[in-house]
């Protein structure tokens, strides 16, 4: 609960301290587009990279809107009526520059760095910006060396390689289902359509969008692994590549086998000790970023994060309370009633730890005693769980990452393609795999998706604001799956879950 606490106290002053910067010290806005007088239109002099617009465009007048939807008309005759319009409005609004030619380009506008307010804000820059890069720092290592150690925990007997399977297919089907029941809340509410987020597009966004399905494949299979590791865009090559190896760790002699086991096992818990690190930072990166972001563009730029819990929301409700439930009744033949009543100690501790390696302790307990499954079965799906089962984190990851990339497909001009969410549907699966089970490890599994996207890491850091309620619920998800898994195997080894005692075999 400390934590719980100290975050939010952090996240109110990191707030108020951006409101305070945004009252009383002078700021303005900029388009970073430099404009010279050509007749009756102005003539772009120069634009940063990313922009549609080119050098010696003519711009007729500017249509302002608040995301999609247009407000009003600005006719711009000369330099200094563009720039009045510009200074005038929110950093949280999107300007769509009326070439002559009749070519309508948004442009999202920033604060200018030369006014007083970008001043003050700089260190408060520094601090988002290294909390941003620590977060970075740990995608690859921690990714790799849980993917590993899972994957190799199985073991090499037959007993061990048929509960490995029958473990990975319920995994692998529910986190589907959770990814699948996410994606269709983001396309039916559609929470970040005209969004106001006040971040700028994405040039590249609208190539990742136009590759084909082919593509996104011959993506997965690194060509130097090394390389791979080397650029988060690369991750899914990285996951590719722990499956891989995690695998055939099980094919070599024993002596080989167990050393890099505890090789990966060792270098995992030394990663999760490091994660724990910059995790126990969040309060102080909360603050910076609701900070800058506050003081750069206002409260308005939250309006829009309502929606977006109110989608993560109903599709974590359902697959908790009706995809997992079917599944108990239909494969498990258990009463969902009685196994939420009595896995409810592992449901409240996943919920305020936020954290499943935290309720693991409490999740074997709970499992074993008031689900009445075998030790055998029991020591092994829930550590596993606990490791690659995270149905709420690909949830979640869907669903950010498409709200964000529905925002830069309506400020950039781009289509979200069906191809780009079948890409951020297996990367959310995939990734949710190496997902640590502390608390807000899905923050850097965002910034992965976002990274392979080429799309800009700051709308994850946004997210942070809502994201310690959102990520209580996901692990309470994430959790409960790890313990109908165990529901499941248990029917198909012959146990009887919930029986009044221990099925016979129980270690």
């Amino acid at each position: 609960m400390k934590s719980h606490w100290k975050i939010l106290i952090w996240l109110v002053a990191g707030a108020l301290v951006g409101a305070a910067l945004q009252w009383w010290v002078p700021g303005w806005s900029t388009s970073r587009i430099a404009v010279a007088a050509d007749q009756r239109a102005v003539r772009v002099v120069s634009v940063p990279e990313g922009f549609s617009l080119t050098r010696g465009d003519l711009i007729a007048r500017l249509i302002v809107a608040r995301g999609s939807a247009d407000e009003r008309l600005e006719r711009v005759a000369t330099p200094a009526q563009y720039h009045a319009v510009i200074r005038r409005l929110g950093q949280d609004e999107v300007v769509w520059h009326e070439t002559a030619d009749g070519r309508l380009i948004p442009v999202t506008l920033s604060l200018d760095p030369a006014s007083p307010r970008a001043r003050w804000l700089r260190p408060f820059n520094l601090v988002a910006d290294l909390f941003l890069r620590l977060l970075k720092m740990l995608i690859v290592p921690i990714i790799l060396t849980s993917i590993v150690t899972g994957v190799a925990s199985l073991g090499g007997g037959e007993e061990f390689r048929r509960l490995g399977l029958k473990t990975l297919a319920y995994y692998a089907t529910t986190s589907f289902l959770a990814a699948v029941t996410g994606l269709l809340y983001v396309n039916l509410l559609r929470p970040g359509r005209g969004a106001s987020l006040g971040l700028g597009p994405s040039a590249a966004f609208g190539e990742i969008t136009q590759t084909s399905f082919g593509d996104i494949l011959l993506r997965v299979v690194p060509e130097n692994v090394f390389a791979a590791f080397g650029d988060n865009i690369n991750m899914l090559q990285v996951i590719f590549f722990a499956l891989l190896f995690g695998f055939f760790i099980l094919q070599v002699k024993p002596p080989e086998r167990e050393l890099l086991t505890r090789f990966f096992q060792a270098a995992f818990d030394v990663m999760m000790k490091v994660a724990q690190f910059v995790l126990a930072l969040i309060p102080y990166g909360v603050f910076a970023l609701l900070a800058r972001v506050v003081g750069t563009t206002g409260f308005g730029v939250f309006k829009p994060l309502g929606l977006f819990m109110v989608t993560v929301t109903l599709a974590l409700l359902t697959h908790l309370l009706l995809t997992l439930p079917t599944i108990l009744r239909i494969v498990a033949r258990t009463s969902p009633v009685g196994w939420f009543r009595a896995m409810s100690p592992v449901m409240v501790t996943a919920f305020s730890t936020s954290s499943s390696s935290m309720t693991l302790p409490v999740s074997l307990e709970a499992v074993e005693q008031r689900g009445k499954i075998s030790n055998k079965i029991v020591s092994f799906v829930q550590p596993l769980g606990a490791t690659i089962n995270m149905d709420g984190t690909a949830l979640y990851e869907g669903i950010g990452v498409i709200f964000l990339a529905q925002y830069y497909a309506g400020t950039s001009g781009f289509q979200l393609t069906l191809g780009t969410q079948v890409f951020v549907l297996a990367m959310g699966l995939l990734a949710s795999v190496g997902a640590a089970g502390i608390p807000s490890a899905g923050l850097i599994l965002m910034v992965t998706i976002l990274s392979s996207l080429q799309l800009p890491v700051e709308g994850a850091a946004l997210l942070l604001a809502i994201d310690r309620p959102l990520d209580m619920l996901r692990t309470m998800t994430n959790v409960f799956s790890d313990t109908v898994g165990s529901a499941v195997v248990a029917r198909t080894e012959g146990e009887v879950p919930l029986a009044t005692a221990p099925a016979a075999g129980a270690g």
